[in-house]
This record gives C-alpha cells, sequence and structure tokens, in this order.
C-alpha cells in the first residue's frame, strides 16, 4: 500500500514520495510493542515545531535519523552517545515495533520513535539551526533509472535538511549502491550550506555499527560508501 500525500499549502518545494508501505509479517512482539510501548518511547506528527528539551526531559543536542531499518544500529548508537538525544523517523510498523522493543529493553532514555513520511516532519517539526547532526543509512535506492526520482538524496530535501542543522552540525549517509552513492555524493556537494569533511567518501565511524544486511552484503563483496559533510559556518558579512 502506498501513503498517499496529503497537500501542504506553504509547502517549499515538490514532493515526491521516497518510500512504499509494504504490508510486511508483524510479530506478535511487535505489535504488542506498538500498542504499549509507543505511548512512552513515541512521538506523534503534529504541524508544530518541537521542543525536544521537553520531549527528553533535559536539553542536549539532537540528532535525527531518517530510516532505521528494524532499529538495531539506531538503538547500538544511541547506547554508544549517551550525552546525545536522538529522534529515530520510519513508516514500516515491524521496525517501529522492533525499535520500541529495543529501546525498553536497553532502557534508553535518549531515544524517540516516529512513524510518519520524514519530509513532513523536517517541515513542520524540526526548527532551522536546530539538529546537531542528521543520519541516513541505506536508504531505498530505487535502481532504476526511471525511479531515481523518487530517492531521498535529492537537491531540494538536502537543502531543507541542511537548513536545520546547527553551525558546524554534521550529515551522514551510508549506502551500498555504487551509483547512489556517486548521486549522494553529487548533490551534497552541490549544496551550498555543506562542507565535506574528505575529498570524497569516508571510513565507517566506529559508532556507526554494521547491520546485519551489511555485514551479510560484505562478505558477498559488495561495497559501502560513507559521507560525512558538514554545515559551513557562515563568515559575518
Amino acid at each position: 500500500m502506498i501513503i498517499e500525500p496529503q497537500e501542504e499549502q506553504a509547502a517549499p518545494h515538490p514532493h515526491i514520495r521516497s518510500f512504499v508501505v509494504r504490508a510486511g509479517r508483524m510479530s506478535v512482539a511487535q505489535t504488542r510493542a506498538i500498542e504499549t510501548l509507543f505511548p512512552l518511547y513515541g512521538l506523534e506528527y503534529k504541524s508544530q515545531a518541537l521542543d525536544a528539551r521537553s520531549l527528553f526531559g533535559r536539553p542536549a543536542p539532537l540528532v535525527l535519523e531518517i530510516g532505521f531499518g528494524m532499529g538495531d544500529t539506531t538503538a547500538d548508537i544511541a547506547a554508544q552517545q549517551p550525552q546525545l538525544n536522538f529522534l529515530a523517523i520510519d513508516v514500516h510498523p515491524p521496525g517501529v515495533g522492533n525499535l520500541l522493543k529495543l529501546i525498553q529493553e536497553r532502557q534508553l532514555t535518549n531515544l524517540k520513535v516516529m512513524q510518519h513520511d520524514a519530509v513532513e516532519v523536517v517541515q513542520n517539526m524540526i526548527a532551522e539551526s536546530s539538529l546537531h547532526g542528521i543520519h541516513i543509512y541505506f536508504p531505498d535506492p530505487w535502481p532504476k533509472a526511471r525511479h531515481h526520482k523518487r530517492r531521498l538524496i535529492q537537491p531540494a530535501f538536502v537543502a531543507l535538511l541542511s537548513s536545520r542543522l546547527s553551525l558546524d552540525g554534521y550529515f551522514h549517509c551510508a549506502t551500498d549502491w555504487e551509483n547512489y552513492a556517486e548521486q549522494m555524493l553529487e548533490v551534497l556537494r552541490a549544496e551550498p550550506k555543506l562542507a565535506n569533511t574528505s575529498t570524497g567518501f569516508v571510513e565507517r565511524p566506529e559508532w556507526r555499527t554494521e547491520t546485519k544486511f551489511e555485514r551479510r552484503g560484505l562478505k558477498l563483496g559488495h561495497g559501502v560508501w560513507d559521507l560525512v559533510f558538514r554545515r559551513r559556518v557562515e563568515k559575518p558579512e
């Protein structure tokens, strides 16, 4: 099933869906987690600015993750960096349920979950210059050329995300599709608010733990490409 977008009166750019919500099988534990744990660790979409300090009960730099899969890596990163707050967004119910379960099992107090279209969340809930970091790991590659317009990393969305980064905030992407990696590099390089931390791609940071899917691909000889850009510090006129 494809979730159709709701039209926004003042949308800054055309919104092409980068995801399709498939009717995946939900385990009993995942279903129970959404029913019982989302009220504790989840955040409902509202078309108003997010108050992160109230949400987490403390002031701390906020990192946004878009598309967390089953959430294992997300939970690992949050556990490794307790000094940061994390807001993780995905649309697929099994992954949402699994991450909620991981939050409870690992007693993570610095991680919240949303089940909504990330573009609408960024447009309407994330204030400018409010994010310490952005994580986008292994987004749908939409491998067929005619579907490339559905890829998440596009100039308009990158410009929107960049405006939400604090000065010197970071933007970290990873993919196992070389063609998509090259597009990511081209799009991020072209965004005037961002500067590459390398001449091209970077080694995977230690704190980005490998996913099961990623390890399987590496064993088969597949490549993985990481990119880390930072928000440019604007010099005064």
